[in-house]
């Protein structure tokens, strides 16, 4: 006969054992819940956004744009930061480019800034923790939109090149205009683009005029840090193809740096000339099921329309 404390033993190892039972049971439903949940998210994924392409003048798939970046080296991605469905057509479309073409692919982020590209290098070659990357890195507050790119180029071993130039410079822009970049030390211009750096006019100013309600001094200061933005980014990728082995890039930003092959994609066609560049402009739109293509068509190669109905970032 077993005592009080042998019996106290054995009911602590049965309960255990149950406990594993159950625990096992509850992560081997979790899988086959995801398994089970992947088609019907896939389904209604595909039917929340429309790919046109206004060169063909037809709506296309995403595999299409795989197809014609063959002959391309840069995909410029035209984004609008809080759409949902936006970020999963970019880590769908970053995972379709690397099947198509694997280990040429560099993906290049408006989100993150030159300063912290060694920052970047450290997370992806599993050195420092994500929780170190995203404080250190000066990760966007919307970064769980970003975080599957970022860990499918960490598994892939992709390069991701942090574009961006950190807000300290911006903000020198803003205050004092692009002159006060010349007055930096070498060390802060090894992560800058060359200087001195031009102002757009023309459509891009137009555009912008119109975006900020009209013309001041102070806007065109903003204008030139807009146009600072632009040029850090478009360097970072220019700069990108002499530095890593991949040859083809697909850049996220914001879409005004993109639409109408103005902003970042123009400077960058001025850095390299030689550099074969699509781009795409993504955007939420009360159209959607019934767009008119038309009064899209000089926004980008390809337009993507997504769902407004569908649950937005932040």
């Amino acid at each position: 006969m077993m005592s009080i404390s042998e019996k106290a033993v054995s009911c602590m190892i049965s309960s255990v054992k149950l406990f594993s039972y159950f625990e096992g049971m509850k992560y081997l439903l979790l899988i086959l819940f995801i398994i089970i949940s992947i088609p019907s998210f896939s389904q209604e994924a595909a039917l929340s956004y429309k790919v046109y392409d206004t060169k063909k003048q037809k709506a296309i798939a995403i595999d299409d744009i795989i197809k014609d970046m063959k002959n391309n080296d840069v995909l410029f991605f035209g984004e609008e930061h809080n759409d949902s469905i936006g970020h999963m057509l970019e880590a769908t479309i970053f995972k379709k480019l690397n099947e198509a073409y694997p280990g040429r692919i560099t993906l290049s982020l408006e989100m993150f800034h030159t300063d912290i590209q060694s920052v970047v290098d450290e997370y992806l070659a599993g050195l420092i923790s994500e929780k170190n990357f995203v404080k250190e890195g000066r990760a966007w507050s919307n970064y769980k939109d970003y975080q599957p790119l970022i860990e499918y180029a960490k598994a892939n071993k992709l390069p991701v090149i942090a574009a961006n130039a950190a807000t300290r410079y911006s903000n020198a822009v803003t205050k004092s205009g692009l002159d006060i970049l010349k007055s930096f030390p070498k060390s802060s211009l090894d992560i800058l683009p060359p200087i001195p750096l031009d102002t757009a006019t023309g459509r891009y100013l137009e555009k912008f005029t119109d975006l900020l309600g009209g013309h001041n001094m102070g806007s065109m200061k903003v204008y030139q840090t807009q146009n600072f933005w632009d040029a850090t980014m478009a360097w970072s990728i220019a700069k990108s193809f002499k530095t890593t082995k991949s040859n083809k890039v697909l850049h996220l930003n914001g879409r005004f740096h993109s639409d109408e092959k103005l902003g970042t994609l123009a400077k960058l066609q001025k850095y390299s000339p030689k550099l074969n560049i699509l781009n795409i402009s993504s955007f939420s739109s009360e159209d959607f099921e019934s767009p008119d293509w038309g009064k899209y068509k000089s926004l980008g190669d390809y337009i993507i329309i997504t769902d407004p109905s569908i649950k937005r970032s932040f």
